[in-house]
């Protein structure tokens, strides 16, 4: 039986030292039980000097050098079709993969038990130790409302999508593993046309996990596999600009996937309420900063609602 293959993807984006860990984890992975075939970084338009001293001498390593920024996933696209391998990981630069990471991911897709998966997820660490609740369910309109509003923290009936009271601390199967560590079978990733290039930042992986089990997959999150992850990575340099993306993407994500009235009411609580929840929060805070950024943000979006508006109805993907 042919050992199954492995290509991981990284965008990069002034990621630094912290890509330099990643690729130094990632270079110490056992490799028993499936062979990594290629390292692809997909570098949009860093200014740092993230891409000096990589180790290039022990990793199947490959450099993409884009001139602009292209978003992540678009970049992720763009390394996946330079690899041929079974399997695509999609790793961020501000993680550090345990040794054995990668060999159990690969063997619990490969195994009977994870035959119906068609996406592995980890169990993401801090510095601490500590196990980062992110998985999620279904992202429905009236979840996606209860997030919006920060509801969904207060008691049993008012969930969000993401599993906040679940510890994370055995695997199961979930509706949705963050993006930091996405292993996917690649027949999967290509028959369903890669990350939807109209998320810049945030929420593609949301969106490819809906069209995974919408296309009769599992997603399993195995809690055996273990990776540091920084969180917020190199999107703490653009506080505003990180605000504006996360608003657009879930603007895009209700169009796509909820009924109109559902969209509907995400976009009037994205839009009319939530600026002054954010808004009266730093004021309390008395971050003049925070402020500064929350009407930085809302103004970019407002600007671009015309634009937006007038996007094609959702392709395929």
């Amino acid at each position: 039986m042919a050992i199954p293959t492995l290509a991981v993807i990284i965008v990069n984006w002034n990621a630094g030292d912290q890509l330099r860990a990643c690729l130094q984890a990632l270079a110490g992975a056992r490799q028993e039980r499936f062979h990594l075939a290629q390292v692809v970084v997909v570098d949009n338009a860093s200014r740092d000097d993230s891409l000096a001293d990589l180790p290039a001498d022990r990793l199947p390593l490959r450099m993409i050098r884009n001139p602009d920024n292209r978003g992540f996933g678009v970049a992720c696209n763009q390394g996946a079709a330079e690899t041929r391998t079974d399997y695509l990981l999609f790793l961020n630069p501000d993680t550090r993969i345990e040794a054995d990471a990668l060999d159990r991911a690969v063997a619990h897709l490969e195994s009977p038990a994870g035959a119906a998966a068609g996406v592995c997820g980890a169990r993401l660490l801090g510095d601490q130790g500590q196990t980062h609740r992110h998985c999620a369910r279904q992202a429905t309109a009236a979840r996606m409302w209860a997030n919006l509003l920060g509801v969904d923290r207060l008691t049993p009936w008012t969930s969000g999508y993401l599993l906040r009271r679940w510890d994370h601390g055995r695997s199961r199967a979930v509706d949705h593993v963050m993006g930091a560590f996405y292993l996917i079978r690649r027949e999967l990733f290509t028959t369903l046309g890669g990350f939807d290039p109209r998320f810049f930042v945030y929420l593609e992986d949301l969106d490819l996990s809906e069209r995974v089990r919408r296309a009769g997959w599992r997603i399993d999150y195995c809690a055996e596999v273990r990776v540091y992850h920084k969180g917020g990575g190199t999107s703490e340099q653009i506080k505003a600009r990180r605000l504006y993306y996360s608003l657009d993407s879930r603007l895009r994500y209700a169009r796509k996937h909820f009924t109109p009235i559902g969209a509907a009411g995400i976009w009037a609580g994205t839009l009319l309420i939530e600026p002054l929840l954010r808004l009266g929060q730093a004021l309390a805070r008395g971050s003049f900063a925070q402020v500064r950024e929350v009407w930085v943000a809302y103004r970019w979006l407002v600007q671009d609602l015309p634009t937006r508006w007038r996007l094609p109805a959702p392709h395929a993907p």
